[in-house]
Parts: C-alpha cells; sequence; structure tokens
C-alpha cells in the first residue's frame, strides 16, 4: 500500500512538474488598468480591452462600439514594453472602412485619436504583426 501511494505521489508530481506545459500566462487585464491613467487630459475612460493573442493562435480580435458623431475618440494600448510590441490596432466605421490605425509609415504607435463624423457601430481590431508576446490591453477614452 506504501509503495503505491509512493508511486502516485511520484507520477502526481511529475505531471504537475512537467516543464513542457509551462507556458507564460498573458496579464491583459492588467495592462489595460494600467492603461486608464495614460488618457491624455480631457479624455474621459470608457472601456478596457482584454488583448490576448493567446500565444499567438489567434490572428485577430475584434471589439465594436458605438462612436457619437462630434466625439473625438482615444485607444491607447499598453504592453509589457514601452511601444505597441507589434500589435496593430485598427479602426472601422459601420460600412467596415479602414478609418484610423497606429500603422504609420512602417511604425506603430501605442495610441490613435479619432474624431467621429458619423453616428455609428465602429469596429476596434487588434492583430498581431512580429509581436514578442501577443499580450497587451487598450482602453477607449472620449471626449466631446
Amino acid at each position: 500500500m506504501k509503495r503505491i501511494l509512493h508511486l502516485a505521489l511520484f507520477f502526481g508530481l511529475l505531471f504537475v512538474l512537467n516543464p513542457s506545459d509551462a507556458v507564460a500566462q498573458c496579464e491583459a487585464g492588467s495592462y489595460a488598468e494600467a492603461c486608464i491613467p495614460k488618457l491624455k487630459q480631457g479624455f474621459n475612460f470608457v472601456k478596457s480591452y482584454k488583448i490576448d493573442g493567446e500565444g499567438g493562435s489567434k490572428k485577430k480580435i475584434e471589439y465594436s462600439y458605438v462612436f457619437a458623431k462630434g466625439t473625438q475618440y482615444m485607444i491607447n494600448m499598453c504592453t509589457g514594453t514601452n511601444d505597441a510590441d507589434g500589435i496593430v490596432v485598427s479602426l472601422y466605421d459601420s460600412n467596415r472602412q479602414l478609418v484610423s490605425t497606429n500603422n504609420a509609415n512602417g511604425k506603430l504607435y501605442s495610441t490613435i485619436a479619432y474624431p467621429c463624423n458619423a453616428t455609428g457601430i465602429y469596429y476596434i481590431t487588434f492583430t498581431f504583426n512580429n509581436s514578442n508576446n501577443n499580450c497587451g490591453g487598450a482602453v477607449l477614452g472620449f471626449k466631446r
């Protein structure tokens, strides 16, 4: 009986401590929380977004939000680095036409601003372009 207990304990520990199962966890919620105070002065926090590419298995993450005409919106991204870390954010209008992106002249910025000209549903997509972690957070803010 003692030998069976030792074998069960050994195999249980072997299963739990198996290094091949060790996968870094994405702390997207923490990144999103850290982004809230980084909204520029005058912008009000609206919503946070988790950007979890699940270690590269997800290629695109999409959210939607209703934007109002005459309002300026800002999307801030936060990653484990000081830059966008290969995360491209694109903003599409209700007709799925690209209206703004953080990808300009081959450089990825961590913030985009968009002055809304038409009320409607807008789509915020995050894709990964040579990202190190496929992980981050973003916040949406507005001002009138």
